[in-house]
């Protein structure tokens, strides 16, 4: 743990050790979030792509419930369909007749 002194402006330099341990190098970007007593300083990565790609593929898949909502509305729709042109048709015939 460091104790750091804000300058006049409020900046902080990040340690030597603490900053190596992270990985934060100069132009590096870090998120910084304030809660009720403290602030946290997190880095960001550097390709934030590459970094977040496969991190859902443990557990369900969105994707996946997505398609299956989808294809059960697809479902429900030509169902609605085929009821609507069933009843037009009986009424086409009720009134050639």
């Amino acid at each position: 743990m460091s104790i750091l002194t804000t300058s006049t402006k409020g900046q902080v330099v990040l340690p030597k050790k603490e900053r190596e341990k992270l990985g934060i190098k100069p132009g590096s970007k870090v998120l910084v979030e304030a809660h009720e007593d403290h602030i946290e300083i997190r880095p960001l990565p550097e390709n934030p792509i590459e970094h977040f790609c496969g991190i859902f593929s443990k557990g369900s898949s969105l994707t996946g419930a997505l398609l299956r909502e989808r294809k059960e509305e697809l479902r429900r729709e030509e169902e609605k369909a085929a009821r609507f042109v069933r009843t037009a048709g009986v009424s086409q015939k009720r009134k050639r007749a």
